[in-house]
C-alpha cells in the first residue's frame, strides 16, 4: 500500500507537467500567431487610414554577370545626345539598337523628347566610367565613321536598354537583326504600355518626328522677341554685335550652320559649345 501511495503521486506530477509543458507550448504558437496578426492588421489599418507613404522604387541594378569580352572601362568625354557619345581616346560611340529623337543633327530640327532624352543621357553618363560590347552582326563602324557598340554602365546595366525601358529611345534596328533585339523590343513594349516619356500622350505619344518649336526670350520690359541668328536654328542667340562667346550664353552642344558669325563651333563638327 505504501509502495501504491508512492506512485500515485509520482504519475500525477509526471502529468502534470506534460500538461503545463504542452499548455506552455500552445501559448507560444498562440503568441506568434497573434503577433503575426496584428503586425497585418496594424499595416493594413494603416494603408486604409492613408498613413502609408508612397515608396519610391530605387532604379534597377543589373544582377546577371557581365559580358566577358567588354573593352574598357572608359572615361565618356562627352555626351553627344542621347544615342551618341565620345570616350576618352576621342573615339564617338553611336549605340546599337536605339534611336533617340534628334538635337544636333545640322539636317533635322530639335524633335519631340529630344531634349528631355539628352538630358537623361547626360544625368547616367556624364562623369562616368563605361565598358563597350561590340556585335560582329552590325560591324565596327558606321557609315558615318562612328564606333558600333553597346554601353555598359558601371552599375551594371546595359545603358541601351534602360534609355529604351523608360522611354527616352525607340529600339531602332538598322539593317541586320542585333544581339540584343528581342529585349530591347521588349523593353519598349513595356514603355509603350506604360506611357513612359516619348509614349505619354502628354509627350509625344510615340510620334517624335514632331519638331519642336522653341520660342525666343524676349527683351526685359518690352515684350518683344529678340532677333535670333538663323546660325543657331534651335536656340536663339541674338547675331553680331557684339560677338559673343559660349561663357556669354547658356546653351551647349546646339546645332551650328554655316557661317557661325560668333564662331561657337571650333571644331567645325556642327555643333556649338560643347560641354
Amino acid at each position: 500500500m505504501t509502495e501504491k501511495a508512492t506512485t500515485r503521486p509520482a504519475r500525477a506530477f509526471l502529468v502534470a507537467a506534460v500538461v503545463v509543458v504542452g499548455g506552455c507550448s500552445s501559448a507560444t504558437k498562440g503568441a506568434e500567431h497573434t503577433g503575426t496578426t496584428l503586425t497585418t492588421t496594424t499595416t493594413r489599418a494603416r494603408a486604409s487610414s492613408g498613413i502609408a507613404s508612397t515608396t519610391t522604387r530605387p532604379a534597377t541594378r543589373a544582377t546577371a554577370p557581365l559580358p566577358a569580352d567588354l573593352t574598357g572601362p572608359l572615361e565618356v568625354a562627352r555626351v553627344v545626345d542621347g544615342d551618341t557619345i565620345k570616350v576618352s581616346g576621342g573615339t564617338t560611340i553611336r549605340l546599337i539598337g536605339m534611336d533617340t529623337p534628334e538635337t544636333v543633327d545640322p539636317r533635322k530640327p530639335v524633335q519631340c523628347f529630344g531634349i528631355e532624352a539628352s538630358r537623361h543621357a547626360h544625368a547616367l553618363l556624364d562623369g562616368q566610367a563605361v565598358r563597350l560590347e561590340y556585335d560582329a552582326s552590325q560591324g565596327r563602324f558606321d557609315k558615318y565613321g562612328r564606333t558600333l557598340a553597346y554601353v555598359w554602365m558601371s552599375d551594371g546595366r546595359l545603358y541601351n536598354e534602360v534609355m529604351i525601358r523608360e522611354g527616352y529611345a525607340h529600339e531602332y534596328t538598322y539593317d541586320m537583326p542585333y544581339k540584343y533585339q528581342a529585349r530591347f523590343r521588349a523593353a519598349e513594349a513595356a514603355a509603350r504600355e506604360g506611357s513612359l516619356g516619348l509614349w505619354s500622350p502628354s509627350t509625344c505619344n510615340g510620334n517624335t518626328n514632331t519638331a519642336v518649336h522653341l520660342a525666343p526670350p524676349t527683351t526685359a520690359g518690352s515684350g518683344r522677341a529678340n532677333a535670333c541668328d538663323p546660325a543657331y536654328p534651335t536656340v536663339c542667340i541674338p547675331p553680331p554685335p557684339p560677338d559673343l562667346d559660349c561663357k556669354d550664353v547658356r546653351y551647349r552642344n546646339f546645332k551650328v550652320l554655316a557661317p557661325d558669325p560668333h564662331h561657337f563651333d571650333g571644331d567645325h563638327d556642327s555643333v556649338g559649345c560643347e560641354s
